[in-house]
C-alpha cells in the first residue's frame, strides 16, 4: 500500500492511498518507511500548502476505507464545512436529518479516517470547542491556522 509521511504543526501525519485515492490520514508518533505514489505525493503537497496557509480546499481524490452509512453521511457533511467556519455537533445532526443525534454525530466525527481532508476540527460544541481525537491543542492549532481562533 502506498504510504507517505508529513511533519506538520500538529505532529507527523501518515497518508495512505490506493493507486488512485487517498484512503487515510492519521497522526503517528514518528514516520515509518515511505512508499509514496503520485496520489500520496499529491496529498502531501496539498497538506503542506494547507499548513503553509496557501490552500483552503483540496482536490486530491479521497475515499473512506469503511464506515457505517451513518458515519459516511456525517463525514460527507463535515467535508462540506468551508475553510474558516465551524458547525456545532447539534447543527450537523440537524443538517443530516438526525436531530437529537449530536452525540452520535460526535462519535462518528471522532472516527473520521481522513483528517484535514475531511475537516472534523471544524465541528465544535454548542458552547465550547468540543473534543478532538488528537487532543484540544491540535484542534486549536488547526482552528487558529484557519483564522477561527
Amino acid at each position: 500500500m502506498p504510504v507517505g509521511y508529513l511533519s506538520t504543526p500538529i505532529g507527523w501525519l501518515k497518508i495512505t492511498a490506493t493507486q488512485r485515492l487517498v484512503t487515510g490520514v492519521e497522526q503517528v508518533a514518528e514516520p515509518g518507511a515511505s512508499t509514496p505514489n503520485c496520489i500520496v505525493s499529491q496529498a502531501i503537497a496539498q497538506l503542506s500548502e494547507y499548513f503553509a496557509g496557501t490552500r483552503q480546499t483540496f482536490s486530491v481524490p479521497c475515499r473512506y476505507p469503511g464506515g457505517t452509512p451513518f458515519q459516511i453521511r456525517v463525514w460527507d457533511a463535515v467535508g462540506q464545512i468551508p475553510y474558516g467556519q465551524t458547525l456545532s455537533y447539534g447543527a450537523l445532526a440537524r443538517h443530516i436529518g438526525a436531530p437529537g443525534a449530536a452525540r452520535a454525530v460526535g462519535t462518528a466525527v471522532g472516527k473520521n479516517p481522513l483528517l484535514i481532508f475531511v475537516p472534523c476540527h471544524r465541528v465544535v460544541g454548542a458552547s465550547s470547542l468540543g473534543g478532538f481525537r488528537l487532543g484540544l491543542p491540535c484542534k486549536q492549532t488547526l482552528l487558529h491556522l484557519e483564522g477561527i481562533l
